[in-house]
């Protein structure tokens, strides 16, 4: 029940802005080698999603690159300005975002209520060209513009960080 929720505030707050977008339905995916599964069915950049935290434990990183991208955490650490890097685990996921793998994307940060998450758009990324996320839930992706992210994340007070992956 928890899941349709999560979505739903995502076309919820993307209908409330005024937003269009295009909604597929498809297998579960949790992995970005598995997009490929349903790339050729949507048009626009597909993206990765990495949530992150610093050593101590006490901030978290959402970066989002092209699907495809090389990302070592050793030095992306530096372009963000944090100590080193590892992913969030599962509990930690739950605990900020309320989601679980696979799910974690831009669209997640209006679960962010206590603004614990710094996040992070691959340049790349920034093209002009239509970007597919999930909506929390990873057996559907959106189809959005960028211009309409940067509407969805400045709407739920999210600063968009860009930095070169």
């Amino acid at each position: 029940m928890e899941i349709l929720e999560n979505e739903k505030k995502v076309y919820d707050k993307l209908d409330e802005l005024g937003i269009e977008y295009s909604v597929l339905e498809h297998e579960p995916l949790y992995t970005a080698e598995q997009l490929n599964q349903i790339k050729d069915k949507t048009e626009g950049l597909h993206c990765k999603n990495l949530f992150l935290r610093n050593a101590k434990g006490d901030k978290y990183y959402l970066i989002t690159t092209k699907d495809d991208a090389e990302v070592d955490l050793k030095l992306i650490k530096d372009k963000i300005g944090s100590s080193r890097l590892s992913f969030s685990s599962p509990e930690r996921l739950m605990k900020v975002l309320g989601l679980v793998p696979g799910s974690v994307n831009p669209f997640s940060l209006i679960n962010d209520n206590e603004k614990e998450v710094t996040f992070f758009l691959d340049k790349n990324v920034m093209t002009g060209e239509l970007l597919n996320f999930h909506p929390n839930v990873n057996y559907k992706m959106v189809t959005i513009s960028l211009d309409d992210l940067k509407k969805y994340l400045d709407s739920i007070g999210v600063v968009i960080n860009p930095v070169e992956i």
